[in-house]
């Protein structure tokens, strides 16, 4: 690659891990980011379909995002959630009074038969938004989780129950006809870096490895592939992957991670505090690099995604080096 050529990084990403390591590599100049993000976590409320972790990447990169909450947007009120719950309608679903407005367009165009993936993409545009947004699937799948209250969709458990019931299973509805979009497989196969966000594997990053088509070409790639760990010494920084993962019979910690991963990853990325597991994920024959991996604002954000980059870089070179000297 010359020094003028922009790296081609794909970014597996869902949830606000997800949005913030592709803020991270969308500051660099060197990096021409695509990101293929999680849909199962989308559903209808009030008739119009949501699809929060695409909005929370696109709010992100486009700078609206609501910093505090790490979702939505700032600035943001909630009047006509007010009326809804006036007219008796269950609003535990947090939709602000601008965010409805995303929510109205993309229900109108879905509405008149367009494609999801040229939706969110539109959307990106007007909204500014540099890298490529993708779906892994133009078709509708949702994350089920399944507890001693029974089956509810992710949002239920999620927002509504606050991750408090214990989880028994998840499922994917849907998945089984589920096809992976041509623009999804084309940014894995264009890629010089595959990228797998800090995001929950179970339910943000499983719903697009499962989607038909994407796990193999993942796992068929042959440029650097590096996942950073969600967990920090065994706890998550944001949302239940610990909880989740312990309640499934994983580990909860780096060498749960590297697991659910071997065969699809190179190395994995890990905290410092976790440099005690480095042999048993090796073991995993899956490679760790060790740094600080908490991403508190935009200088943690962009230093750990030259960190990755960086990593990325030394293995392709690395492979080259090795391939020239067989």
């Amino acid at each position: 690659m010359s020094e003028t050529q922009k790296l081609k990084v794909t970014l597996l990403a869902g949830g606000v891990g997800g949005a913030k390591m592709a803020e991270g590599l969308a500051a660099l100049g060197n990096v021409e980011l695509t990101i293929i993000g999680n849909i199962a976590d989308d559903d209808n409320f009030h008739g119009l379909w949501v699809s929060p972790d695409i909005d929370t990447m696109t709010y992100t990169l486009s700078g609206r995002i609501n910093r505090q909450q790490g979702w939505g947007l700032a600035d943001e009120g909630t009047r006509a959630l007010d009326i809804l719950t006036t007219l008796g309608q269950d609003t535990w679903m947090m939709l602000g009074d601008k965010d409805f407005g995303l929510h109205i367009y993309r229900t109108m165009r879905r509405a008149r038969g367009d494609r999801p993936t040229d939706i969110a993409a539109d959307v990106a545009e007007a909204f500014g938004v540099k890298p490529r947004i993708l779906l892994p699937t133009d078709d509708r799948v949702q994350t089920r989780v399944k507890t001693e209250k029974g089956w509810l969709s992710f949002q239920e458990y999620f927002v509504r129950e606050k991750c408090a019931p214990t989880v028994e299973a998840l499922e994917l509805k849907g998945i089984e006809d589920a096809t992976a979009t041509p623009e999804a497989l084309a940014a894995i196969a264009s890629a010089d870096l595959l990228v797998i966000a800090p995001s929950n594997p179970l339910v943000s990053i499983e719903p697009i490895l499962a989607v038909k088509g994407i796990r193999d070409a993942v796992k068929e790639a042959r440029v650097p592939r590096i996942a950073v760990s969600p967990l920090i010494a065994g706890k998550v920084v944001k949302g239940s992957a610990d909880r989740m993962m312990t309640a499934l019979g994983m580990r909860a910690d780096a060498v749960g991670v590297a697991a659910h991963y071997a065969g699809l990853i190179d190395v994995l990325l890990i905290d410092h505090q976790d440099s005690v597991l480095a042999e048993e994920i090796a073991g995993l024959e899956i490679q760790t690099h060790r740094d600080d991996i908490l991403m508190k604002d935009a200088e943690d954000k962009a230093r750990l995604a030259r960190v990755v980059v960086d990593l990325g870089l030394k293995l392709a070179a690395d492979k080259d080096q090795n391939g020239a000297a067989a």
